[in-house]
């Protein structure tokens, strides 16, 4: 299943790096930036995370709700959360639900090993529920910008 903009955005229950359940319907009526990393504590997915601590009022002043989501567990989330001080829910798909919903788990290859990941990317979901934007070239150092320019805010 191919996702686009104006399609309705899967559902999911999941925990986060506290062990609270989250659900996507948790957060009707904001916009919310769900995106999709490879690895906890990685260089790309360390500059993407904290390009979204340190831009985090400005989403924040949009009412905007960030949720960073990897196949880590909880232990590892909670450990990149304090470590880098992130103000955002880091949700878990170890079983790789979320990531298959969302067509984000894919082949990869890294230093000329292929291999099944996922890939790096972002959906911008509506008060409705619904994707307005699919961000597919993410740029982790300034991906707070490409959020607020993608939407128009």
């Amino acid at each position: 299943m191919t996702l686009k903009p104006g399609d309705k955005a899967p559902a999911f229950t999941t925990t986060d790096q506290d062990g609270n359940t989250v659900s996507l319907k948790d957060f009707k009526g904001k916009k919310v930036v769900l995106y999709f990393y490879p690895k906890d504590d990685t260089e790309t997915c360390t500059k993407e995370a904290c390009n979204i601590r340190d831009n985090y009022a400005a989403l924040k002043q949009h009412d905007i709700v960030v949720l960073g989501v990897s196949t880590d567990n909880e232990k590892s989330h909670k450990k990149f959360e304090k470590k880098y001080s992130l103000p955002f829910t880091l949700l878990t798909d170890v079983e790789q639900t979320i990531v298959n919903a969302y067509g984000v788990w894919d082949w990869k290859t890294f230093m000329g090993r292929t291999y099944m990941g996922t890939l790096r990317t972002t959906f911008l979901i509506n008060e409705k529920g619904k994707i307005d934007h699919i961000i597919d070239k993410v740029v982790s150092k300034t991906h707070t910008e490409q959020i607020l320019e993608t939407w128009g805010l």
